[in-house]
């Protein structure tokens, strides 16, 4: 009877022990908790959800930012070509161009219609273009951005332009000059923007 006695207390004694834990407050039960919407509001996803689609945009977006601590590639971005302290290299996995000739391209360019827009070829086409001064002549722009270096070698402008013949377009021999003067725009904004951006 005694040795019942004695293991029906060590029973009660290792029962009871693993009834003891530590009290968890709610808020960090809700840090902890795994419902999408919890999981989407700690991450700081900037997808709104709403409809399925928007649902798994910002769900995905969510677990990528909360594993790696930020976006695709942590907090800093991925560099490439250089090290950090490099000014001129400026680049992601989504975008291998240096964007600042990418902005500085669209921004010269803006007031003409966008027929095409690749930042990851780094190409820019625009539609036909009329002056309202001259209806006779209409232009066409390429700008092609070739590397994440911020130097004229990574950058190639040509404008196209066409005269009104007899009620036909007819091509114009390019003009050297004009393409140049272009490319130096996009160049001298793109330095000021990256300056702004300092």
């Amino acid at each position: 009877m005694r040795y019942i006695l004695i293991i029906a207390c060590l029973v009660s004694v290792v029962s009871l022990a693993s009834c003891v834990g530590e009290y968890k407050e709610p808020a960090e039960v809700n840090k902890r908790a795994m419902t999408n919407q919890e999981i989407i509001k700690r991450s700081g996803t900037k997808f709104r959800t709403g409809n399925a689609a928007a649902n798994k945009i910002a769900m995905d977006d969510a677990m990528n930012r909360l594993k790696s601590g930020g976006g695709l590639f942590g907090k800093k971005g991925l560099v490439l070509g250089g090290d950090d302290n490099d000014k001129n290299k400026v680049t992601g996995m989504a975008m291998p161009i240096n964007p600042y000739l990418w902005r500085a391209g669209l921004e010269t360019i803006s007031f003409m219609p966008i027929a095409s827009a690749d930042p990851f070829g780094g190409i820019v086409i625009t539609d036909w273009y009329n002056d309202v001064n001259n209806t006779d002549e209409r232009c066409k722009i390429n700008i092609f951005i070739k590397g994440v270096e911020l130097t004229t070698s990574n950058l190639k402008a040509s404008i196209f332009c066409q005269e009104l013949v007899s009620g036909s377009w007819i091509d114009k021999q390019v003009d050297v000059e004009k393409s140049a003067s272009l490319e130096n725009a996009i160049l001298e904004k793109a330095k000021k923007i990256r300056l702004a951006g300092q």
